[in-house]
């Protein structure tokens, strides 16, 4: 590639915020996009989709690749993230399962599942570098070159206005957006610091901890698994609760040990001793590394807690929970599904047409 910025490059990032900034006549606000974040660099023919973690996604999604030489100008690095829809809503589930080493299993769901690429800054086009530009300018480049783009490849929208933004937080939830960020509009572009913000729902639910997995430094808790009853009575592994400080872990082991459940046949999620990969049981085989160890310690579900989580994805929590605290007033069976806040629907065209 002969481009003025070159793989791999790190990200800027945002710091979580409780409450809006307001503006100060500087910020910009965008929507907070559910994807895999991703940095496309362009240069003719020759196209390169590098990841947050700097292991390229290029080979993982061809339909994206072809979109970039069919939509994009013939050299451009810009910065986005990539998504799939299910309706009118964010698929992250789907997106996930794109990750696959089988090179007919990435063809067979690129036809299946296709993915977008939503850019949402610019780092490069033509000869020129926008690294050291402030983002206001940035953004109006953006802007530019996207009266050739618009198929698979798209921009989000922007607003400079804080109460708009915050009308967005709340109607676009509906289509899987997670929250808003918030840029400064006089920064350079700032690779791996966290110089922008971002502001995330936050709910709570009442959990059953059925099981712990140990922390990598030793036999001290590393996260809760958590579970919730569906209307069949049918306990559902739906997410993991952790970031407890190191005292914590190990007072976490004391709590636990008596409802550690020593007969694995018992437990709910028994089954995946015998059938490893289940989709709602916390054995399945890391997408990302295949070596990361996954096994878990059985509680007897009968402790329930609260913990704090920003959205669903599906039937699971999209991210890790925070836990709150213990609910010794709640029964394991209170904890259903039906507890759970859902948004109301809104249509991802209506967010990318603005």
């Amino acid at each position: 590639m002969d481009l003025p910025v070159l793989p791999p490059i790190a990200p800027m990032l945002a710091k979580a915020v409780k409450t809006m900034p307001p503006q100060d006549g500087t910020l910009f606000y965008e929507p907070k996009w559910d994807g895999f974040r991703c940095i496309v660099f362009r240069d003719g023919d020759d196209v390169h989709l590098g990841s947050r973690n700097e292991r390229p996604f290029t080979r993982y999604f061809p339909e994206l690749v072809d979109a970039v030489r069919r939509e994009l100008p013939e050299r451009v690095v810009l910065d986005g993230e990539i998504v799939i829809r299910r309706g009118a809503e964010l698929d992250f589930d789907s997106l996930q399962n794109r990750i696959h080493p089988a090179a007919s299993r990435v063809r067979l769901l690129a036809e299946q599942t296709p993915a977008w690429f939503v850019a949402f800054d610019l780092l490069a086009v033509g000869d020129d570098s926008l690294m050291e530009a402030p983002f206001a300018e940035r953004r109006a480049r953006l802007k530019e070159i996207f009266g050739h783009a618009g198929g698979s490849v798209r921009l989000t929208p922007v607003t400079t206005n804080g109460e708009q933004a915050a009308e967005w937080f709340e109607i676009f939830e509906g289509a899987g957006i997670d929250g808003i960020i918030v840029k400064p509009g006089d920064l350079g572009y700032m690779p791996d610091k966290r110089v922008m913000f971002k502001v995330k729902h936050e709910r709570t639910a009442d959990v059953v901890i059925a099981g712990y997995r140990e922390h990598k430094s030793g036999p001290v808790v590393g996260s809760l698994l958590l579970g919730l009853y569906d209307d069949a009575g049918v306990l559902h592994h739906v997410g993991v609760a952790g970031a407890f400080p190191m005292a914590r872990r190990a007072e976490l082991v004391t709590e636990l040990a008596p409802y550690v459940e020593g007969d694995l046949a018992a437990h709910p999620w028994g089954a995946w001793a015998e059938q490893p990969g289940g989709q709602r049981l916390p054995g399945a085989v890391s997408r990302w590394n295949a070596k990361k160890d996954l096994s878990f310690i059985p509680l007897r579900p009968e402790l329930v807690a609260e913990v704090a989580y920003d959205h669903m994805e599906g039937d699971r929590f999209r991210h890790t929970a925070r836990f709150r605290r213990w609910r010794v007033d709640r029964t394991p069976a209170s904890c259903t599904y039906g507890q759970l806040e859902r948004p109301l629907g809104y249509d991802l065209d209506a967010i990318l047409a603005r």
